[in-house]
C-alpha cells in the first residue's frame, strides 16, 4: 500500500462516496477505485460495502481506519521536519488537557501559539489522566498534562504544578478556601464523585477508610460539569480542584475549602510518550503551554496551585 491508496480510502470515508471523494482530492473518480481497489488487494479483504446510499465500511475497513490515520499524521510530521531548519513551524500538534483547568489554558494558549507561531496549529482533547495516557500511548496525541501519573514508565513526565484537592458545597455552606476541613466533614453530606475508574474516587475512598469515615454517595458521573451543576443544586458536596470551580466561587454559587491531609493534593505532569520522536512543533507547544499555565499560578488564576519549577521568564513579565 501506498499514501495515495490510503489518502483515497481515507477520503471516501470522511465524504461517504467515491464522487465527493475525487472531489476533495482533486482527481477523477475512476482513480480513486482504483486505488482502493489496490488497497483492498494488498490488505485481502473489502474495506467497503457498497450501496446505492453510499460506501459504508466493513469492520475490517473500522480497523484500518485507525491505523491509516495515525500513519499519514506520523508521515506529515516527518515532512515538516524535513524542512529546512529556516523554514517557520507549520503543521498541527494534537495536545492533551484536563477537564478542570482546560478552560483556563485553552484560550490563553491558542492566542500566544497564533502570535508566535502563525504556521502552527493545536487541536485540543478533553479527558481524564488514564484516557489521555491512552491516547499518547496511540499516537492520538503528541503531548499532554496528566495528574499523579508516576506510575505510567511509557511516558516521559516533568512535574509542572501541585494543587490542592477541596470540598466543595453550596454557597449557603460558608466554606473558605483559607480553612482547611478535616476528612470527617466528607461524611456530613451525600458526595458526587467520579466512578471508580477515576483516581479521585479512589483517593477520597481510602482516605475515608483510613480516618474511618463512612460517606454516602449522592450521584457518580465523570462528566466535570455536571458534578459543578449537582453540588449548584444543593444535591450533594464534591471533591475537586479549587481551579474547576473558579467561575462558581466568583459568583457565589459555590463555597470550597481545602481538605487538611496530604494525599488531598496532585501533581500535574507534562507528558510525552517515550516511543515517539519530540518534533519542534511539539516542543514549541509545551514551551508555550509551560509558560501559559506559570502565568496562571503566579497571577492567581490557578487557585491553590503551587509551581514546582523555576519561573518562566514569560510568565514572570
Amino acid at each position: 500500500m501506498d499514501t495515495r491508496q490510503i489518502r483515497a480510502f481515507l477520503a471516501t470515508v470522511d465524504t461517504g462516496s467515491v464522487t465527493r471523494a475525487a472531489e476533495l482530492l482533486h482527481v477523477v473518480q475512476p482513480a480513486i477505485s482504483r486505488q482502493i481497489k489496490l488497497l483492498e488487494e494488498d490488505v485481502g479483504t473489502r474495506l467497503f460495502e457498497r450501496s446505492r446510499s453510499g460506501m459504508a465500511l466493513t469492520e475490517a475497513g473500522e480497523v484500518l481506519v485507525e491505523y491509516s490515520r495515525r500513519a499519514l499524521r506520523e508521515l506529515d510530521k516527518a515532512r515538516m521536519e524535513i524542512h529546512p531548519t529556516s523554514a517557520p513551524l507549520a503543521g498541527m500538534v494534537h495536545l492533551g488537557l484536563l477537564p478542570s483547568s482546560c478552560e483556563l489554558l485553552a484560550a490563553n494558549l491558542v492566542q500566544a501559539l497564533a502570535q508566535r507561531y502563525a504556521g502552527l496549529q493545536v487541536s485540543l482533547s478533553v479527558g481524564y489522566t488514564d484516557h489521555l495516557a491512552a491516547w499518547l500511548e496511540a499516537g492520538e496525541l503528541d503531548l499532554a498534562l496528566l495528574y499523579n501519573a508516576e506510575q505510567l514508565t511509557h511516558l516521559t513526565l516533568e512535574p509542572l504544578l501541585k494543587e490542592e484537592l477541596c470540598l466543595a458545597a453550596p454557597a449557603a455552606q460558608g466554606l473558605s478556601l483559607d480553612q482547611p476541613v478535616a476528612v470527617a466533614a466528607l461524611g456530613e453530606r451525600p458526595l458526587i464523585l467520579p466512578s471508580r475508574t477515576h483516581s479521585l474516587r479512589g483517593l477520597v475512598e481510602h482516605a475515608c477508610a483510613v480516618a474511618k469515615v463512612p460517606f454516602r454517595l449522592a450521584a457518580e458521573t465523570n462528566a466535570l460539569a455536571v458534578q459543578r451543576d449537582l453540588v449548584v443544586r444543593g444535591l450533594g458536596w464534591s471533591v475537586l480542584p479549587a481551579v474547576a470551580i473558579g467561575s462558581e466561587l466568583e459568583q457565589g454559587m459555590l463555597s470550597a475549602a481545602p481538605v487538611a491531609r496530604p494525599e488531598f493534593a496532585r501533581t500535574i505532569s507534562l507528558a510525552l510518550p517515550t516511543t515517539r520522536r519530540t518534533s519542534n512543533a511539539v516542543r514549541c507547544v509545551a514551551e508555550e503551554l509551560k509558560t501559559c499555565i506559570a502565568s496562571a499560578v503566579f497571577d492567581g488564576r490557578w487557585i491553590g496551585a503551587q509551581w514546582l519549577q523555576e519561573r518562566p521568564q514569560a510568565a514572570a513579565a
